[in-house]
């Protein structure tokens, strides 16, 4: 596999989440939204979603209420930075520039990967969440 073959659009077939106990959830729906791209000049960036999320009622992007925020905000992930890959060990590690959540600003957030023709498969290496470790696995199909 050479490395710039994970260069391109990719769009989100599925997001699940798996703990240590084999819990299978999906943060964001069985049908979530989600867009990754990779360039040439190793920049990266992701972007999903939840389905249906609700409006706003009152239409203002700066007023919603607090349950509207929450939701907004639980359901809505993005971030973006430069990429790195280690194709010997299956690895690409992303180094995260601008994101939802503060705490990965800055930091290096690592993957493994499997690219076959054009479909990607991304896992996390554990993370915890709610006090409990999670893998989450990430399937792309490339848009042509």
């Amino acid at each position: 596999m050479q490395g710039k073959n994970i260069v391109g659009r990719w769009k989100l077939i599925s997001a699940k989440a798996v703990n240590q106990k084999g819990d299978e959830v999906y943060p964001l729906g069985e049908d979530a939204f989600g867009i990754l791209m990779y360039d040439a000049n190793d920049y990266m960036y992701a972007l999903f979603m939840r389905r249906g999320r609700s409006k706003f009622v009152s239409g203002d992007p700066w007023d919603g209420t607090s349950e509207e925020l929450k939701e907004a905000f639980e359901g809505f992930d993005a971030y973006c930075g430069t990429y790195e890959l280690d194709i010997e060990n299956g690895k690409v590690t992303y180094h995260v520039e601008g994101t939802r959540f503060p705490n990965w600003e800055g930091a290096d957030l690592p993957l493994f990967f499997e690219l076959s023709d054009d479909r990607l498969v991304l896992k996390t290496v554990p993370h915890s969440v709610l006090g409990e470790d999670w893998v989450v696995t990430l399937i792309w199909d490339r848009v042509v």
